[in-house]
């Protein structure tokens, strides 16, 4: 038996982690008996500094993983990122975990589907005023990249299920559009950025494969509850930015620092508050790391 630990959206520089906090996320996953982890995306902006990360908790546990969109910024080629040479690399890849039942990474991408805006040029538009991929060098338009990535995932799980083996799907973009959220009112201006959150082509295609048993995913930096969608469980609790956390959002209402909880301005809060909120971090890290990993038993 084994223990299978799936982390997305460490963002390990936008939140200034040092080994101190990296090996607080080792020490929570060897109290919880983890065999393998596995990184599902967005561990850092910079492909050297996500290497580092990797290296580091390999000398602890076996690990692997995937880009999200945040590395893509720092690799060039689309060969180079959907088969980067490094053996702990899974993209379009699988790994045993034990006689019946695979981990299989891929990084996924979107193609507008869950789009509240009616025309392409709108969402293009909007991608590079303000979207972090206009950062990323593609060679082909979002919907084509996608397309291109579910064609070959298609042929990895026809050759899965021809072994009769059951699938543990790491990828990075939402899947289904029951996790995608629709905001109201003030909020409703956001609901254009779910254009970049996945592709809902991504889970009809897994829906085929009833050998596909769980999905994991992230990107959103939003915590889902698991969901069961046909024959497959999907989870979605993604680590996310400082600003985000729930330890976060506890320190702000323990030490009475808002009225009322208002996510703009936690960062300017946090910083006239740096003492206090590295020691409590330092008190609470762990917590944060517990809820927002998936464990699988294999």
């Amino acid at each position: 038996m084994g223990r299978l630990a799936i982390i997305s959206d460490l963002h390990v520089d936008i939140n200034h982690f040092t080994e101190i906090e990296l090996q607080q996320l080792v020490d929570v996953l060897l109290a919880e008996h983890v065999t393998h982890l596995h990184l599902a995306g967005d561990t850092a902006n910079r492909l050297e500094t996500c290497q580092k990360v990797i290296q580091f908790f390999s000398g602890s546990i076996p690990t692997t993983f995937i880009f999200g969109n945040h590395e893509l910024a720092d690799v060039t080629g689309e060969a180079m990122m959907a088969h980067f040479p490094d053996d702990h690399f899974l993209n379009e890849r699988f790994v045993p975990l034990n006689e019946k039942k695979v981990l299989l990474g891929f990084t996924g991408w979107y193609d507008y589907s869950y789009s509240t805006m009616k025309t392409t040029e709108e969402i293009v538009r909007l991608k590079n005023l303000y979207w972090y991929d206009r950062l990323i060098d593609r060679e082909f338009s979002d919907p084509e990249v996608n397309q291109l990535g579910i064609l070959r995932l298609e042929k990895i799980l026809k050759d899965l299920e021809e072994k009769e083996l059951k699938v543990v799907l790491a990828t990075h973009f939402v899947p289904k559009k029951e996790f995608i959220v629709y905001q109201t009112g003030k909020y409703q201006r956001w609901n254009q950025l779910n254009a970049f959150l996945g592709s809902e082509e991504l889970g009809q295609l897994i829906d085929r494969f009833p050998n596909v048993e769980r999905v994991v995913f992230g990107h959103t930096h939003r915590k889902f509850e698991d969901t069961k969608l046909q024959q497959t469980i999907y989870s979605c609790r993604p680590f996310g930015y400082f600003y985000e956390w729930q330890l976060t959002r506890r320190f702000i209402q323990e030490n009475q620092l808002m009225e009322s909880f208002q996510m703009a301005k936690i960062r300017s809060i946090l910083k006239t508050h740096q003492e206090a909120f590295d020691e409590y971090k330092k008190s609470h890290l762990k917590q944060e790391f517990q809820s927002s990993m998936t464990l699988i038993d294999y």
